[in-house]
């Protein structure tokens, strides 16, 4: 049974066609112990089928370890876009399902090159990076606040080889949402701690956290 609709596929389909090139998806599952892995395999593999512009990548996380190692995946399900500049560090952890199902789009539009249209300030902040910067964006997929938040971080990484930038959902690696004590989302985790953003918030409240750090 297909997961999208047929207009809703059109409507994707149309999407994918127009990516500024391939992207290859690297998807890395595992049999047992994963909630999600088997539906998210039976989405990627529906949207590969929809457009050349996606090549999908199954990976088995445990027997696979030397790509598991090479993209650092830690977690399934686990989803990398790879687009002709690399692996810009763009991660999904969890099914991107609802309303992170744009996300998913616009992660492979951003691995595709598209540009991430970031403000000026913003180029300048990113060109200046001393540190590298890790953000996981916590969500839930019927929050409709936390794609925006995840592709003001993938963004960032986009632009910059110093930031990676992951969607984590919170309901399936809940050791990960206490640790963080993720109470409500989106929530952004700075490195593995270091300082934390709630909710949605504008691309230049976001840098200025950023800047406090170095």
């Amino acid at each position: 049974m297909a997961l999208l609709s047929e207009k809703d596929a059109k409507k994707v389909q149309e999407i994918l066609n127009a990516l500024p090139s391939t992207v290859e998806v690297h998807f890395f599952t595992q049999e047992l112990e994963c909630q999600f892995c088997r539906e998210t395999g039976e989405l990627l593999r529906e949207l590969a089928a929809l457009s050349p512009k996606l090549k999908l990548v199954e990976h088995d996380f445990l027997l696979d370890k030397d790509a598991a190692s090479a993209f650092s995946v830690e977690m399934v399900p686990a989803i990398v876009p790879v687009g002709p500049a690399g692996d810009l560090g763009l991660r999904f952890y969890g099914i991107p399902a609802g309303y992170e199902f744009a996300s998913l789009l616009e992660s492979f539009k951003l691995a595709a090159g598209a540009d991430p249209e970031l403000a000026d300030e913003t180029k300048e902040f990113l060109s200046q990076l001393a540190q590298e910067l890790e953000l996981e964006v916590y969500v839930t997929p019927t929050c409709p606040y936390c794609p925006g938040m995840v592709v003001n971080a993938f963004r960032l990484a986009a632009a910059s080889p110093k930031v990676k930038a992951a969607m984590v959902e919170a309901t399936e690696f809940p050791h990960l949402a206490i640790r963080y004590q993720v109470r409500g989302v989106p929530r952004t985790v700075i490195n593995r701690g270091q300082a934390y953003i709630e909710g949605l918030v504008p691309e230049s409240h976001l840098v200025e956290t950023l800047r406090s750090l170095s």
